[in-house]
């Protein structure tokens, strides 16, 4: 990929803030088991993206994140290989929200899609 433009860099920061939570949501409900960052990550990066949308450093302050608001919920077991891990899982209240949000997205993506395409409009 080409050199980022100062504003291309911002747009993508302010594009990613939301969408950084709905993906974390969606990979550890999917996961079907308490699951740390590491493969969280290697969840993502396997979606099939050829360019990595979300960098390992913004997925820890996102989950913490999704954490004190009850999404997600963690517990921290030992490790064989090096320090503890904090294993997170999904909440009643993380599913409904990524239900909601999942919705939210859809809507927006149509709208999006549909501008870009010249095919919305406005009644």
């Amino acid at each position: 990929m080409n050199e980022m433009r100062a504003e291309d860099r911002k747009f993508l920061k302010e594009l990613n803030a939301g969408t950084y939570a709905l993906v974390l949501l969606s990979v550890v409900s999917r996961a079907g088991e308490p699951t740390y960052g590491y493969q969280i990550a290697k969840l993502i990066d396997a979606g099939g993206a050829d360019v990595p949308m979300m960098k390992q450093g913004a997925l820890y302050p996102v989950l913490r994140s999704l954490e004190k608001m009850g999404l997600l919920e963690s517990t921290i077991e030992p490790s064989v290989t090096g320090p503890p891990r904090r294993y997170y899982r999904i909440t009643e209240e993380g599913r409904g929200a990524l239900e909601r949000w999942s919705s939210i997205w859809r809507a927006n993506k149509s709208f999006v899609d549909s501008v870009l395409k010249g095919t919305h409009h406005e009644e």
